[in-house]
């Protein structure tokens, strides 16, 4: 499954649909506009919110959240003693780990769980210009939390160089 994610969607109150790589619209990024945190959902066709993002205000280190149904899913921020600046940790409420590393702000990165590929970001496969594809690649991975993880450690990112 890949899925076409324009550039922009990091724009704090701006929305952008996600699209398959046959440019149907599948999930729309809402930006929410006028919080003191950086806040995103992903919602589905019909509007429904399948997933909230939003900075964690009281950290010792930049992080992201993401929440399903109100219940926290996975917590992502940028793993310590890496001699790699761009290598990020996601941690899963169920304990597990997911393990995201490569060149994240020329958006050319891998996310896997204890050492298996989940899913690859990538500019290289389009021609489009400030889009950028996430290919799941495991049928049983959820394409809605890889696509959060990718925005989230996207937007970590860029929070850091700026800074």
């Amino acid at each position: 499954m890949r899925f076409l994610v324009r550039d922009r969607i990091l724009g704090i109150g701006d929305d952008y649909w996600i699209e398959d790589d046959r440019g149907n619209r599948v999930f729309l990024v809402d930006g929410k506009a006028m919080r003191l945190r950086d806040t995103f959902e992903l919602k589905d066709l019909q509007g429904r919110v399948l997933i909230d993002i939003r900075k964690k205000m009281f950290a010792l280190r930049d992080t992201m959240v993401i929440e399903r149904d109100g219940e926290a899913l996975a917590t992502i921020r940028r793993k310590r003693l890496s001699l790699l600046r761009n290598h990020y940790r996601v941690a899963l409420a169920d304990g597990s780990e997911l393990d995201v590393s490569g060149r994240i702000l020329d958006r050319e990165f891998a996310v896997e769980y204890d050492g298996e590929l989940l899913a690859v970001v990538s500019r290289r496969w389009l021609h489009i210009r400030d889009t950028y594809g996430v290919d799941v690649v495991r049928e049983d991975a959820d394409p809605a939390l890889l696509i959060a993880v990718a925005v989230c450690v996207i937007h970590l990112a860029e929070k850091e160089r700026g800074e």
